[in-house]
């Protein structure tokens, strides 16, 4: 009898556990998408073989800018640029900062209206057109939707040009701690600088690309100035006859004024550089250090980041960050009232957020990369590309990296992709991401 009734037991025991795990199974799978919170070693695969890899540098341009390649190949590279190139080591430290996963399904359901017709948002992003190979989406400190497409949440990839917003960042913590004036002429921080033509710009104006000196961002003309600089720290094409020493080059130049500083946007990755020359005087110390004890060590990042450092490994400061997904996530949320899921500190000041809503007097010379002319009012700020009307703050990385945040909603939004073609005849997903968070997030 006793021996029947645990067996009894045993038998109960054993349904109520099936239906739980197959409770588990029908809500929590699709609710995850494409993420899984951990993952068994059968779930990791190299990011490429042996093979592969010999193939795909065999393919690289040899006269050219090594990533001026497209489609498939350059979603490869964007994810596999340490087999390309040296980089320099972004140092986690410590317990992980874990991030609470409650998906809104909703997001995924809400129908966007694209240039691909009205549909659901995920039908969107797994439409063969669609080249957004990530997306990470925050709401108060948690995550509300994650999609991964030809990237794996362990994969690191580049992302370009939102790089400027870690260096505005460190910059913004000189100036807390009162290291810094942004009134100062750069000059007076650097000595290398003081008698350049640089060394009289403010670092206010360094911060909003409005340093009146005519060297705008050119990857295609060998004979301007901002063509030799990205030769020099390795962005661009090089060969034996290019500077080798950005800092030497940055100090010698004399770019045309073309107009008084502080009156005219002009986009030059030159201006972060300066400013990444300046975060390393004042700490004395490489930029990629300086990220790793500054952020990357307080955030509980979940993995090393690195920077992108071609050439004598300088790190390419306007440029270069490669990480996860979620810890461009992580550091997202500085910028929110969530900062304390990442960090103990707040890193990102009250007043530095405050001087970033304040609307920028100057003119754009040109449109803003990465980003379409939109009815709605934005304007740059502190190398962000637009501070949109609603509150969102938003970077594009070239050929398809977004970084956005919104500090009164409490909102981060990051997504990963690549182009197309040359004309990034893709469609442009920073207006569909928005369409979801102002309707989806609203509240």
């Amino acid at each position: 009898m006793f021996t029947n009734q645990n067996q009894n037991k045993d038998f109960i025991r054993t349904i109520f556990l099936k239906m739980v795990f197959l409770f588990a199974a029908v809500v929590y799978v699709p609710i995850c998408n494409s993420y899984q919170e951990s993952f068994s070693s059968t779930d990791f695969e190299s990011a490429a073989s042996v093979e592969e890899t010999r193939k795909k540098l065999k393919n690289l341009p040899k006269t050219d800018i090594w990533w001026n390649v497209y489609g498939k190949d350059q979603a490869w590279y964007f994810k596999n640029v340490n087999l390309i190139h040296p980089t320099a080591l972004i140092h986690r430290h410590g317990d992980i900062s874990e991030l609470t996963s409650v998906q809104k399904p909703e997001i995924s359901k809400f129908k966007v209206n694209s240039p691909l017709g009205r549909m659901e948002f995920i039908q969107f992003l797994n439409n063969p057109q669609s080249l957004t190979t990530s997306v990470v989406i925050l709401q108060n400190g948690k995550i509300v939707f994650e999609y991964y497409r030809d990237q794996q949440p362990y994969e690191k990839t580049i992302y370009w040009s939102v790089t400027k917003i870690i260096v505005s960042m460190l910059v913004g913590i000189l100036e807390d701690r009162g290291l810094i004036n942004f009134d100062d002429p750069v000059g007076l921080h650097i000595n290398d600088l003081k008698n350049s033509a640089y060394g009289d710009i403010t670092i206010e104006n360094l911060m909003n690309m409005s340093s009146g000196l005519d060297c705008p961002d050119n990857y295609f003309d060998k004979e301007t100035c901002y063509y030799e600089y990205s030769s020099a720290i390795g962005d661009g094409y090089w060969t034996e006859e290019s500077p080798e020493n950005p800092y030497i080059f940055v100090a010698t130049l004399t770019p045309e004024k073309s107009s008084r500083q502080g009156e005219t946007y002009q986009y030059s990755g030159v201006n972060t550089f300066i400013l990444g020359w300046l975060v390393e005087e004042k700490f004395n110390s490489p930029l990629q250090n300086v990220i790793s004890k500054e952020i990357w060590m307080k955030i509980g990042a979940e993995a090393d980041g690195l920077m992108l450092a071609p050439r004598f490994g300088v790190p390419i400061m306007h440029g270069g960050l490669i990480a996860r997904s979620r810890d461009a996530a992580r550091v997202g949320l500085l910028f929110t009232p969530s900062y304390g899921v990442v960090s103990k500190e707040k890193l990102v000041s009250d007043a530095f957020i405050t001087s970033i809503k304040r609307p920028t007097r100057f003119m754009r010379k040109e449109s803003v990369p990465y980003i379409q002319t939109t009815k709605e009012s934005s304007y740059p700020r502190y190398h962000w590309d637009s501070i949109f009307s609603n509150g969102d703050f938003f970077k594009g990385g070239w050929a398809g990296q977004g970084f956005l945040v919104n500090p009164d909603k409490d909102i981060v939004a990051i997504y990963t992709g690549y182009a197309k073609d040359a004309n990034e005849s893709q469609p442009n997903f920073l207006p569909i991401l928005r369409q979801v968070l102002r309707h989806v997030l609203s509240d």
